[in-house]
């Protein structure tokens, strides 16, 4: 059974970070791109980041400069690293997975994780 697990998120000050990891279970992350989305109340969800099976990587204009994703194949994680994170960044954080080759940007994800709450409070 395919799965994903998410942790890492909390409650951190602006200007503080916290790395998210993403845990797959029952498949090989190789063969997969993993998206990070976050959702805030009453707003849709949006992808974050991206990463492609090859490992190239996009990021969302807001985040571009901060927000750092990663895999590492041989744990089968994928991680985001969040520095200098705002109030606005206070969402539920969501990884994903879409299988095979092409930009991450492209795919259409079909393995979601339950999420992990990230809150950014003075």
């Amino acid at each position: 059974q395919l799965q994903l697990v998410e942790s890492g998120g909390g409650l951190v000050q602006p200007g503080g970070s916290l790395r998210l990891s993403c845990v797959a279970s029952g498949f090989t992350l190789n063969y997969y791109a993993i998206g990070w989305f976050r959702q805030a109340p009453g707003k849709e969800r949006t992808r974050v980041s991206c990463i492609s099976s090859s490992g190239s990587t996009d990021y969302a204009s807001s985040v571009k400069g901060r927000f750092t994703i990663s895999r590492d194949n041989a744990q089968n994680t994928v991680y985001l690293q969040m520095n200098s994170l705002k109030p606005e960044d206070t969402a539920v954080y969501y990884c994903a997975a879409a299988y095979g080759i092409g930009w991450c940007g492209l795919k259409k994800y079909d393995h979601w994780g339950q999420g992990t709450q990230v809150t950014v409070s003075p």
